[in-house]
């Protein structure tokens, strides 16, 4: 460790450092540029490397937020803030949290994908660690590097999947940097804590085999058990060196993601953000809906365009949410209608993989329906048919609620809930502004993307965005803070009614679904103690108090400021 958190006689904490000179300033989580005072710039062999001023972090942000104001594109504000990112992570979180809101969108979805697509061409500094099948038999050596002692929180992909733009091979290690600063910026997990990983087994994106740039193994993916053995051997190795590691699995592609979930989940502390985060934001968002619309969710009628893993993962938690409502396993799942590529899931189809089986539709339910094609019920089909409350999209289809589609729904319902989540925004299954011409300004909607303010009955109005953040940041502080062995299901439906609870609507019916981005480290401190609190009382961590717990979940929220520096 290049650093040790000490605390002075008169109470006061400081950082003892080992490094100095060039090395100590080209470490972007302990450089602090110009605001080295003069005492430390002696004792560390800082002067003449740097301009003579002593500025503050305050008047740092300043300059680097007057720089990332001045490009012209959010690309280039994307790479503005990763190169502010290593070179001083304290400037870059300092500048998240305090514009949170217009920097999310540049950090994470939309701009995070245009990143992946292009991170061969705009590639400056290794960040994390590329794990390429070909080093199969050193994984246990490259994690034994001594800079990584301190890792509590990973996010790791192998980048087939990356949002709604497919395979995107070694270009999707921007998820797990992205997905890892908003750990820190959101919940205040400190960035040298983190480590995003990226699993190159090869792509099938022949654009990037082509590309005589491209950074990552330039064949074709590995499948059947050499892929499992690698993520057999991935996991074994995480397991010996970091035994109460936090895991958490992003953007792996379906035939995949449920399966390494399974097998995973009961051997250490693990998740995945895809099936079970989506899942906790979007029934976070509907128990706030329904919560507003001073109705029950067990009332509910739901279609769910996307049968993949997000959306069966969606469908998973909800219908517990209505289980704990009252209902029967059986009622619940009926209310659920999931449409994929080939229309409706029923369960007389091939091939269903075993998460889409629970919630095929009896076939014979299609005999009493009128249908265009019969036999064969498509997304309108469904609408007309079913007559749903709640219409959610993780297809990454653009567009797929049409008008046609939108207005039928809204025939039948006075208050429509419409959640187009697919990332990034321009694949979207609809925006914001359509859908409330559609339905009269009387649809209740929440996006993946951000889409800034509309006019809904002639006020401006905050779209709320159903993002990810504002659930797994926090139920990684509270895992980690109680070093939780395991992460159940319970979790996630506790993370999202804490996050019901925090819901404006919850005392104005006329407000929005979710807080603002700026109270998302407010978001992140209630969800972390309602997770730890349920693993303690599941018995997966130690049996804190209460008062213990608050404790330590408020010593895990690092607020990015600088320490003095002692050698």
């Amino acid at each position: 460790m290049d650093s040790k958190l000490k605390t002075s006689a008169d109470g006061q904490p400081y950082l003892e450092v080992k490094l100095t000179g060039y090395s100590l300033i080209t470490d972007p989580i302990l450089n602090k540029g110009t605001s080295f005072c003069d005492k430390e710039r002696r004792e560390f062999g800082l002067l003449g490397l740097l301009p003579p001023v002593e500025a503050n972090l305050q008047e740092q942000c300043l300059r680097s937020y007057q720089a990332f104001k001045s490009k012209d594109s959010d690309l280039e504000k994307y790479l503005y803030l990763r190169d502010l990112q290593d070179s001083n992570e304290t400037v870059y979180y300092r500048l998240m949290v305090d514009h949170i809101t217009e920097i999310m969108p540049i950090v994470y979805t939309p701009t995070v994908g245009l990143g992946c697509q292009r991170l061969s061409h705009i590639y400056r500094r290794p960040r994390g660690i590329f794990l390429a099948y070909r080093y199969k038999d050193q994984i246990e050596e490259i994690l034994a590097n001594p800079r990584f002692d301190d890792v509590e929180a990973i996010v790791v992909s192998d980048g087939e999947r990356i949002l709604g733009l497919g395979d995107q091979g070694a270009g999707g290690m921007g998820i797990p940097v992205g997905k890892l600063a908003l750990y820190s910026g959101c919940a205040g997990i400190h960035p040298a804590a983190t480590l995003p990983i990226l699993l190159d087994t090869g792509t099938n994106n022949p654009d990037l085999i082509s590309d005589p740039l491209y950074i990552g193994e330039k064949h074709p993916r590995i499948r059947g058990q050499e892929y499992d053995d690698f993520i057999q051997a991935f996991v074994n190795a995480v397991k010996k060196r970091w035994p109460n590691v936090l895991l958490q699995w992003e953007d792996f592609a379906q035939q995949n993601a449920y399966p390494i979930l399974n097998k995973y989940r009961d051997q250490l502390c693990t998740f995945n953000d895809d099936i079970q985060g989506t899942a906790a934001i979007a029934t976070g968002t509907l128990l706030a809906a329904v919560q507003a619309a001073r109705s029950q969710l067990r009332e509910q009628k739901i279609v769910v365009v996307g049968g993949g893993s997000a959306g069966c993962g969606i469908s998973n938690l909800i219908m517990h949410a209505m289980i704990d409502e009252g209902l029967t396993e059986q009622e619940a799942r009926a209310k659920f209608f999931i449409v994929d590529r080939d229309g409706l899931l029923t369960d007389d189809m091939p091939n269903l993989l075993p998460f889409q089986i629970p919630f095929a539709q009896p076939k014979t339910l299609l005999k009493s329906w009128t249908l265009t094609t019969p036999g064969h019920a498509l997304l309108l089909d469904v609408v007309k048919n079913v007559q749903p409350t709640i219409l959610i999209g993780v297809s990454g289809q653009p567009k797929i609620f049409t008008e046609e589609i939108v207005r039928e729904m809204a025939r039948h319902v006075d208050c429509p809930i419409i959640l187009p989540l697919s990332n990034p925004t321009s694949r979207s299954e609809a925006s914001p502004i359509d859908l409330l011409h559609w339905t009269n300004d009387r649809a209740v909607i929440g996006t993946g993307s951000p889409f800034g303010e509309v006019v809904k009955n002639g006020k401006n109005y905050r779209i709320d965005q159903t993002n990810n953040c504002y659930i797994f940041p926090g139920m990684g502080l509270g895992l980690i803070a109680v070093k939780a062995k395991r992460v159940t299901d319970k979790m996630f439906m506790i993370a999202a009614k804490a996050l019901a609870d925090c819901s404006p609507a919850k005392d104005d019916p006329e407000a929005n679904l979710l807080p603002p981005l700026d109270q998302v480290r407010e978001v992140s401190f209630k969800v972390a103690l309602a997770v730890a609190r349920e693993a303690v009382k599941e018995k997966l961590a130690d049996a804190y108090s209460e008062e213990q717990i608050i404790s330590l979940v408020q010593k895990k929220m690092w607020e990015p400021a600088y320490l003095p520096y002692k050698k």
